[in-house]
């Protein structure tokens, strides 16, 4: 007869494990509060009066909402024409930068050639430029192609560094997928292109997804080519472009400021909630018995 005590198989955990898991989980919670809280603000300063905004003394909260900084940037001129240079550019950029990507993945990680190594080096050194170091060389390598004032001057330079970063995160998936799935589709009867599109490619899609991520927000947020590369044609410009008509050397427009970087954000949220469930999907169940 038992006594009282803990039953066999049943373990408490330790004080001190709880404490360093209660102590993780505060940590996160106040790191996410950190990073939330400049959005929060952006948010709120877009719906605050111009009397709030421009207070010396603001406040967290506001109890009078307006949208009359929303109207003042969806009734600007040619709002709507930066929108959409964006979402072309981005597009743009996001659909060739995985079909290139998965293609070089895969070249780099099925196949064995000269200066295969060498040229993953190369991928990951690119990634170590940084991008003001090199726009006015991509300047002048622009106007050489004549391709200033139109938005091909926005879409190589991004392609160009979205490529490195795509390639090599895509490189970890394609090697992920073993060789004997490969083996397989060959003994029944598959080419190496219907391999390639019909196994390999739904296989790869989670990198692919999050590799257009980082491409579409990249080139969503871009200021720098936007200003250096688009001169004089001011119809090819982008939607950040568009946040410079609030600025003024006296009196700025903080509220039709906040009120753009609000409508800039809608896209790239509603892009990643789209993609979302992606980012976590796994490879399980690819190896055929």
């Amino acid at each position: 007869m038992r006594t009282g005590g803990i039953r066999p198989g049943i373990r408490r955990g330790r004080p001190s494990t709880r404490l360093w898991r209660a102590a993780a989980e505060i940590s996160a919670v106040a790191v996410a509060l950190v990073v939330a809280f400049p959005l929060y603000w952006m948010v709120l300063s877009a719906f605050k009066p111009a009397g709030e905004v421009r207070s010396a003394h603001p406040v967290p909260w506001t109890l009078n909402p307006s949208l009359e900084s929303f109207r003042r940037v969806l009734g600007q001129q040619d709002f709507g024409r930066y929108f959409l240079n964006s979402l072309l550019v981005a597009g743009t950029v996001v659909a060739a930068s995985a079909l290139i990507a998965f293609l070089a993945a895969t070249a780099v990680t099925r196949f064995r050639f000269r200066f295969r190594t060498t040229l993953l080096i190369l991928f990951l050194v690119a990634q170590m430029v940084p991008v003001e170091a090199l726009t006015i060389p991509m300047f002048f390598l622009m106007r050489d192609f004549g391709a200033l004032n139109s938005l091909v001057s926005l879409v190589l330079p991004h392609l160009a560094f979205s490529l490195p970063f795509a390639v090599w995160m895509l490189r970890g998936f394609v090697k992920a997928v073993p060789d004997a799935l490969e083996e397989q589709a060959v003994i029944d009867g598959a080419s190496r292109a219907r391999f390639l599109w019909q196994i390999l490619f739904p296989l790869v899609f989670p990198g692919l997804v999050a590799t257009s991520v980082f491409s579409f927000i990249s080139t969503w947020n871009d200021f720098l080519f936007a200003k250096s590369f688009i001169i004089s044609a001011t119809e090819n410009s982008t939607l950040p472009m568009a946040l410079l008509v609030f600025f003024d050397t006296e009196t700025p427009d903080w509220g039709g400021v906040m009120a753009a970087s609000t409508v800039m954000t809608l896209p790239v949220l509603v892009f990643f909630v789209l993609v979302q469930r992606r980012l976590v999907s796994g490879l399980g169940g690819a190896v055929k018995d």
